[in-house]
């Protein structure tokens, strides 16, 4: 058994496909097939369910499966450390971070992090929370930005910023005559929000439960522009983090931004690495990087 083959068997659990794991390994579908069967021959046990339609894992494939990816992450950490030794800052850093941030904090990030570590590689998956989280898990990121609470014991945390939320409105709403908002204003009001899965839905909901005001239940935007585009098109109102509303971000047109006065309601953004990385002392020097966003950006 070799780590080579160990990679087809998680590429063909992940893919349940002999062509399809065969093509991403660049290999021969013959070859990534010998090299299965050849775990199966050495553990005594059949680890993959072989049908014309669909390729399945036994029950004992699923359990090797997981202790086949832990292999893997354990090489990975361990040629990260190689790595590390030899210049800190260089190689590949996969990072994730969810679509409702990553527009509108990236372009304020990353030419810092590209001048400061010029031979560092980042790759930068955008990807909802709990893909981030399976994704971490699973040794396919090696850090990710989410917003709070995080609720994984085998994760550091390290708080990077407050943001907070700004009301958006069509121009002529009762509210743009208010030069500055409370949360008691919501009380009542029909809130437009994002589709399931958006960690920024579930933030708005909490929200609206303490003001007082509910969802527009016969619509459910897919990004934050379907919201910004729906509000100006009149059709209703909604809560952005106000990220999304500096520049480089441009103005939209009969759209009307209003803050809170006061305590905003606001989400906390944190940076998260498995405890188990080699990364780790770089990863914290990154999020010091990243919680040293110019703090006027933050101010609704």
């Amino acid at each position: 058994m070799n780590i080579r083959a160990i990679q087809y068997l998680v590429t063909l659990a992940e893919v349940k496909h002999f062509s399809r794991a065969a093509d991403i390994c660049f290999v021969s579908q013959p070859t990534l097939s010998t090299q299965i069967r050849k775990i199966e021959e050495e553990l005594g046990v059949q680890l993959v369910e072989r049908s014309p339609r669909q390729v399945m894992l036994t029950r004992v494939g699923e359990e090797v499966v997981e202790r086949a990816r832990r292999v893997l992450d354990e090489v990975e950490a361990m040629k990260a450390v190689a790595r590390r030794s030899r210049d800190p800052h260089s190689g590949t850093l996969r990072l994730g971070i969810f679509p409702t941030l990553a527009p509108y904090f990236l372009p304020h990030v990353v030419p810092t992090i590209r001048h400061r570590y010029p031979r560092l590689t980042l790759r930068l998956f955008e990807e909802k929370t709990e893909d981030i989280l399976d994704m971490l898990d699973h040794g396919r990121l090696d850090g990710g930005l989410l917003a709070l609470p995080v609720s994984n014991e085998q994760l550091v945390t390290r708080r990077l910023f407050e943001e907070p939320f700004v009301l958006a409105v069509p121009d002529g709403h009762p509210l743009c005559k208010q030069s500055a908002l409370t949360t008691a204003d919501l009380q009542d009001q029909e809130l437009l929000l994002l589709e399931d899965g958006h960690c920024l839905r579930d933030q708005a909901l909490d929200i609206c439960r303490t003001a007082g005001a509910h969802e527009k239940l016969d619509f459910h935007a897919t990004s934050m522009e379907t919201l910004r585009q729906m509000v100006a098109a009149n059709t209703g109102i909604t809560l952005l983090p106000v990220l999304s509303v500096k520049p480089p971000i441009a103005p939209t047109d009969n759209l009307v931004i209003k803050p809170f006065a006061g305590p905003a309601p606001k989400r906390v953004i944190a940076m998260v690495w498995r405890k188990s990385s080699a990364l780790g002392d770089f990863l914290d020097e990154l999020a010091m990087l990243f919680a040293d966003i110019d703090p006027t950006l933050l101010e609704p």
